[in-house]
């Protein structure tokens, strides 16, 4: 059987299908959708030098890549290639053959480091260790019952707090995407980020066609947003938080789990089955909030580093 790498055809939406195809059977809890693998590499920045690699065995697409460079750390050079293989095709060279292709792209674009998000199971870690790669930070995927799992009540906000969808802010984001770029700020991350891009976030996540305004909650204090809840979902009834975050002045008033009950409720009357998250380790204040709203952690990743010498 012969095994090659190439890049996604653009706008060649079988390429897309298989894609997204490998992606939700490696990683579930990350939404994927041939528009949503279309739309990535169509609006990626040009400073990221995105590319979405292919491995192919008799016509057949195996593995996937999705490789660049981090425009938005401040620090240059770090490069990025996560990597999946389908877990019956495992053993062919695909994930080898796909991976060095990627650390030779992003060498010749100038990445001096490679970042990889690895699933956390023995034979996985074993890849990436044989490779050069070594461990660093972890994160966590959590799965909600939003069909049949409880929820807790629904909350009246307090006193001086309105809650507001997305859709309210469709013609004018800008207030989110100032939000947005604070929280993201104070992640806790081996690659810093920083948004100051507001029309490259208007095309990249505010239209990413994965993003459901209708059920983003925005907890608003004296017209200001204060808190949010992300809400991604896909044409199979699941639904993701993209992001859930306060600003700095408005922590600890209970506003970002306000917001995401808010759009949990939502969701659920909407007929979303399934509703997944996803948390660094380390971030033990929304671990314990997804923890309070019924979450469960389905499985892990971690990120693993090297240097391209």
């Amino acid at each position: 059987m012969t095994v090659l790498v190439r890049a996604l055809r653009p706008g060649n939406t079988s390429d897309a299908e298989a894609f997204a195809a490998v992606r939700r059977a490696c990683v579930p809890a990350m939404l994927a959708t041939a528009d949503s693998v279309l739309f990535d590499l169509a609006h990626a920045h040009p400073g990221s030098r995105y590319r979405q690699l292919a491995a192919e065995a008799d016509g057949e697409i195996i593995g996937t890549a999705q490789v660049g460079i981090a425009h938005d750390s401040p620090e240059p050079g770090q490069g990025f290639a996560n990597v999946y293989v389908l877990p019956g095709r495992r053993g062919l060279g695909a994930g080898s053959l796909i991976l060095r292709t990627a650390e030779e792209y992003l060498a010749g674009e100038g990445a001096v480091t490679v970042f990889s998000w690895v699933l956390d199971d023995p034979a996985n870690r074993a890849f990436a260790a044989r490779r050069g790669y070594r461990a660093s930070r972890s994160a966590h995927f959590l799965r909600l019952d939003l069909a049949c799992g409880p929820l807790p009540p629904r909350q009246e906000p307090p006193a001086g707090v309105e809650l507001r969808t997305g859709a309210d802010f469709g013609d004018d984001p800008r207030a989110l995407f100032d939000l947005d770029a604070e929280t993201v700020a104070d992640e806790p991350s081996d690659v810093a980020a920083e948004f100051t891009d507001y029309e490259h976030w208007l095309a990249e996540t505010w239209n990413h066609p994965l993003v459901d305004r209708g059920l983003t909650s925005v907890a608003v204090v004296d017209g200001r947003p204060a808190a949010f809840t992300l809400a991604r979902t896909d044409d199979a009834a699941r639904y993701a938080s993209g992001m859930t975050g306060t600003a700095r002045a408005f922590r600890g008033r209970g506003l970002a789990k306000l917001a995401k009950n808010d759009s949990l409720h939502r969701a659920r009357a909407a007929g979303y089955a399934e509703a997944f998250t996803g948390n660094d380790a380390g971030n033990e204040p929304m671990l314990a909030i997804n923890k309070w709203f019924g979450y469960e952690i389905c499985a892990t990743e971690v990120r693993h580093v090297r240097s391209l010498g």
